[in-house]
C-alpha cells in the first residue's frame, strides 16, 4: 500500500481557538477518494478548511508528503494541493480560460505571466473536464455546472497531488452532478490523484468513495471502507433519522410507512411493484405487499413502506405457507393491485392470487 500523501495527527479544529472536533486521524493515499459525510453542521467544512489552512488549527498537525504543512510556504503548498470550495467565484471580466489559467500561478513568476507551456497546460485541463468549448466565454455568464467544471480545470491545472473539494455537487442538477463526479473519478485514475471532499448526497458518496469519514458532534464517529460504513442501520444512526429509512442496497431514502390496517394488497415482484408502493405511500394509503422473495428487488422497499409484507425465502418458488398467508391478508383488504403482467414458475402462486382477487371483484386494472 502506498504511503499517505496527506495525513493528520491528533488534529483539532474549531474557531477562535476553541476546539469543536478533536483527535482527527486521517491518512489519504494517491488514487483514493476520501469522503466526509455527516449531518448538517457536524463540522465537515471546518475540517476541510483547516486542512487547507483557511482556518488555524487548534491542535495537532497536518502533513503533506510527510512534511508539516505549518512549515511550508504558500507556493510549496499550492504545488502539492489544490482546492475547490463551494463559495461562488464571481471574477470580473475574466474568461473561463483566464479562470482556469490561475491554477498555473504557483509556477509563474511574480507577475503571473503565462508561458507557452502554461497556456498549453491550461488548454489541456479544460479539455480534460470537457470545457474546452467554454474557453472564450465570460465566466459569469455560464451555468453552475459549467462553472464547476472550469473550477475543477483550474484545480487540476495546479498539477496537485491532493485535491480538496467542499460539497462540489451543491447547486448542480443530476446531469451535472454525475458528470462532475465521473470526470473526478477519471482524473483520480489517470493522474493518481488523492482526493478528500465532503458530500451531502449519500447515494453519490456511496458510489464514488474509497474511504468514508463520518463526522458527528465533537468527534469522528467512524471511518473505513465504503462497504463497511454504508449499512442501512449505521447511516440511519449517524443521521439520527427517526422517520423513514435508508436503504444501503439501493443507496436510497424511503419515507415512513403509512400506519393503519392495510386497505390495498399489492401483488408485485422484480422491481415492478416499487412505483405502486411509493404512489400508495404518497397518497397516505396503508397497504400490504406479497408474495415477495427476500432477494427480490421489491422486497426492501416493501419492507420500508408496507404495513405488512408477505415474503418467501430467497431463490425458492412461492410455497403453500406464504401463499395462504397472502390470501389471508388479501381478504382483509378492500382492493388489490397487480402491476405484474407475467408470471413464471417461481411466482406462479402470485398468478393464483391475482385470479382470486379478480373472482372476488377486488382487482383493479
Amino acid at each position: 500500500m502506498s504511503a499517505a500523501c496527506l495525513q493528520t495527527r491528533e488534529l483539532c479544529v474549531g474557531y477562535n481557538r476553541k476546539t469543536l472536533i478533536g483527535g482527527i486521524e486521517l491518512n489519504l493515499r494517491r488514487g483514493e477518494i476520501m469522503t466526509l459525510i455527516g449531518p448538517n453542521g457536524a463540522g465537515k467544512s471546518t475540517i476541510l478548511k483547516s486542512l487547507i489552512r483557511q482556518l488555524p488549527l487548534t491542535g495537532g498537525a497536518v502533513y503533506l508528503d510527510g512534511r508539516d504543512m505549518a512549515a511550508l510556504g504558500e507556493r510549496d503548498v499550492a504545488r502539492k494541493l489544490s482546492v475547490l470550495m463551494t463559495a461562488h467565484l464571481r471574477p470580473e471580466l475574466m474568461t473561463c480560460f483566464d479562470v482556469a489559467a490561475t491554477g498555473r500561478y504557483p509556477y509563474t513568476g511574480r507577475l503571473g505571466i503565462l508561458s507557452k507551456e502554461d497556456r498549453e497546460k491550461t488548454e489541456r485541463s479544460l479539455e480534460l473536464v470537457h470545457a474546452a468549448d467554454l474557453a472564450d466565454r465570460d465566466f459569469t455568464q455560464i451555468s453552475d455546472g459549467q462553472r464547476q467544471r472550469v473550477l475543477l480545470a483550474r484545480a487540476l491545472n495546479q498539477e496537485p497531488d491532493v485535491l480538496v473539494l467542499d460539497e462540489p455537487t451543491s447547486f448542480l442538477d443530476i446531469r451535472h452532478k454525475l458528470e462532475l463526479l465521473a470526470i473526478l473519478k477519471d482524473m483520480v485514475r489517470a493522474r493518481d490523484l488523492a482526493v478528500v471532499m465532503s458530500l451531502h448526497e449519500l447515494d453519490l458518496a456511496q458510489k464514488i468513495s474509497d474511504w468514508v469519514v463520518c463526522v458527528h458532534g465533537d468527534t469522528i464517529a467512524r471511518q473505513g471502507p465504503t462497504e463497511e460504513i454504508f449499512t442501512s442501520e449505521y447511516i440511519t444512526e449517524l443521521y439520527g433519522a427517526a422517520r423513514g429509512s435508508y436503504n444501503a442496497l439501493f443507496g436510497s431514502l424511503e419515507l415512513e410507512a403509512v400506519s393503519g390496517a392495510p386497505e390495498v394488497f399489492v401483488i408485485g415482484g422484480g422491481g415492478i411493484g416499487i412505483p405502486t408502493y411509493r404512489r400508495l405511500q404518497r397518497q397516505g394509503t396503508p397497504f400490504a405487499a406479497g408474495v415477495l422473495g427476500e432477494n427480490d428487488l421489491d422486497y426492501p422497499v416493501a419492507q420500508a413502506l408496507a404495513v405488512e409484507t408477505v415474503a418467501e425465502r430467497p431463490f425458492r418458488p412461492i410455497g403453500e405457507e406464504a401463499f395462504h398467508r397472502a390470501v389471508s391478508v388479501m381478504e382483509r383488504c378492500g382492493r388489490v393491485l397487480c402491476p405484474v403482467a407475467e408470471f413464471g414458475e417461481m411466482n406462479e402462486k402470485n398468478r393464483l392470487l391475482r385470479e382470486l382477487a379478480w373472482k372476488a371483484g377486488k382487482l383493479e386494472e
